[in-house]
């Protein structure tokens, strides 16, 4: 079968192609590059943990080695700190409030209100996007079912029934055949373009003038949202500014731009820059390095159709999103995770439609719900209003909507939930509940494999199989030999065995809210399907059918009943 095409080797397309040769499946990577990128130390992503371990699985790179955790975030506003998260290893905790000190030295004081329930959100990752694409390039180069193709422009598309084809210009300009074609081509998508897909949304949100520069800092692994600052100046990038710390002491400093098209100027930034490092330093500039600098700025825009036959969308062609703190290429990476296994099932086995347009429609969804939460945020958290007509609660709450985009939790940055998939099964009498709900992401528990060996969970993912989890307390204390014909093993195994799909048989101790005797049907990218209460071969075929786009909804309930076994 012919290979997938991909267009665009930015981060999203070259994370597809590794993403689909963990499956088996060959890709052409087009490039209208030369293969490298440019150095940009102003231009860095924030990833969620659940996103670097993906990226970590797929390279073998740790990830962490190349950008920085950063151990807490703080909120603050004039001099006063607003909200305060320390991270513990792969959690966070919002810390007691306390009277404290300001990064200026001066005493400030929090009330009982601002202390906050934990968070169970694990580090995120700062890292700059040269960094992270040459890490992706690297490993690309070691992967024999990726062909690159530099220096290839797309400027044509033809599809058929059994495939789709390719042309690029250029000097290696030619015709590429392929089974599907997926366009990871930014928001200039030519992909896009000649499939004439709509990209509508809003232009220029957000502003921001952005500088790189390397600096001692108070708290140097802490991020910080510092809105109002008391050293403000007229000028018009006064108003917010955030610092996020990367490796070897360098910052990312982003000052809000307010509204219009002003020209931010060298002279203008410098001091913004000098100005900014003396309020946080007792009011002496501290000794700087400027590395880069840039103006940034936010679109948010919403591809009509993710799908068009033989031919995708992901990445920022697809969407445009970046206000608040939120990170648009994370979901990006997201989309790549979520579309790769559905494509490695339909070269492998043949097409699935539903399955196929389950990428659409599962992805869109939360994409558009994002989209929406910036878009009721915005005007309360920009435009001077009250909060009282978006949350409940004390004017914390602008700080918590802010937390949510910069940390990666809440509607406006968490984890998407695929609860409303059409892949989704529909109920069973043998469904119980855990504390992940259907269609979210699993947590990470350590799991025994089929061959003894103990490995994380998400070690387990990405590989085109389903995972079934038995959760059994007591088995890490003896050999895989004396549990594995034991007890409920054998009728399970033999369960899996049978599922229409390729699928993995896993054992775990515990797993959050699971009670004994709990198996899990999780899909390839890490979200549950279902969980249920003991072995039920039946109800177990059932959602595995459903998960891999088999069944339509119509005939899951008309099938319902096979869930009702003796």
């Amino acid at each position: 079968m012919d290979p997938v095409i991909i267009v665009g080797a930015g981060p999203v397309g070259l994370t597809l192609a590794l993403a689909l040769a963990r499956q088996d499946v060959p890709s052409v990577l087009l490039d209208e590059g030369p293969g490298k990128d440019e150095q940009r130390p102003a231009r860095t992503v924030v990833l969620r943990a659940e996103t670097a371990a993906l990226l970590t699985r797929l390279t073998g790179t740790p990830l962490a080695e190349a950008g920085l955790r950063w151990a807490g975030w703080r909120s603050m506003r004039r001099k006063q700190v607003t909200r305060e998260v320390r991270f513990a290893g792969d959690a966070l905790e919002d810390t007691p409030v306390h009277p404290t000190q300001d990064t200026s030295g001066e005493s400030v004081g929090r009330t009982s209100a601002d202390v906050h329930a934990p968070l169970e959100t694990a580090a995120p990752l700062h890292i700059a996007q040269h960094v992270l694409t040459g890490v992706l390039r690297t490993a690309v180069a070691g992967e024999r079912l990726v062909k690159v193709a530099v220096e290839s422009r797309l400027d044509g598309i033809e599809q058929e029934p059994s495939g789709v084809t390719a042309h690029t210009r250029g000097p290696k300009g030619t015709w590429w055949r392929g089974s599907y074609l997926v366009g990871c081509d930014g928001p200039r998508s030519t992909v896009r373009k000649l499939q004439d897909i709509r990209f509508p949304g809003r232009t220029a949100v957000e502003r921001h003038a952005v500088a790189a520069l390397r600096t001692e800092l108070p708290r140097p692994d802490e991020a910080l949202l510092h809105r109002s600052p008391p050293w403000r100046t007229s000028g018009p990038t006064g108003g917010e500014v955030t610092a996020r710390p990367l490796p070897d002491g360098a910052w990312r400093l982003d000052w809000l731009l307010p509204p219009g098209k002003d020209l931010v100027t060298p002279e203008m930034l410098v001091t913004r820059i000098r100005e900014t490092l003396a309020g946080w330093s007792g009011g002496t500039t501290p000794p700087y390095e400027l590395l880069d600098t840039g103006v940034h700025t936010v679109h948010h825009r919403l591809a009509r159709r993710w799908r068009a036959g033989r031919v995708f969308l992901a990445g920022d062609a697809a969407h445009l999103l970046g206000a608040l703190g939120t990170q648009g290429l994370d979901e990006g990476l997201r989309d790549a995770d979520n579309l790769a296994w559905k494509l490695a099932l339909a070269w492998h086995h043949g097409p699935h439609e539903a399955l196929l347009d389950s990428y659409q429609e599962e992805r869109r969804a939360v994409v558009a719900a994002r989209l929406r939460a910036a878009d009721q945020a915005l005007p309360v958290l920009r435009g001077g209003g009250g909060l009282r007509s978006y949350v409940l609660g004390p004017a914390r709450g602008q700080d918590a909507l802010f937390a949510d985009g910069h940390l990666g939790h809440g509607q406006l940055g968490g984890p998407g939930s695929y609860a409303g998939s059409p892949l989704a099964p529909p109920r069973a009498e043998s469904e119980t509940a855990v504390d992940t709900l259907p269609g979210d992401a699993v947590t990470d528990v350590r799991v025994t494999a089929e061959d003894g060996s103990s490995v994380r969970l998400r070690d387990r993912l990405g590989r085109g199989a389903l995972l079934v989890v038995l959760i059994a307390p007591g088995t890490g204390v003896w050999e895989r030999k004396h549990w594995v014909s034991a007890g409920l093993m054998p009728r399970l195994a033999a369960a899996v065995t049978a599922l229409p799909g390729p699928a993995e048989l896993l054992v775990a101790e515990e797993y959050p809210g699971a009670a004994a005797h709990t198996v899990l049907l999780i899909r390839p990218d890490g979200h549950l399907v279902t969980a249920l209460s003991g072995v039920h071969p039946a109800a177990l075929y059932s959602a595995a059918e459903a998960a891999l786009g088999r069944r339509t909804r119509s005939e899951e309930a008309a099938g319902a009943d096979a869930d009702r076994e003796t």
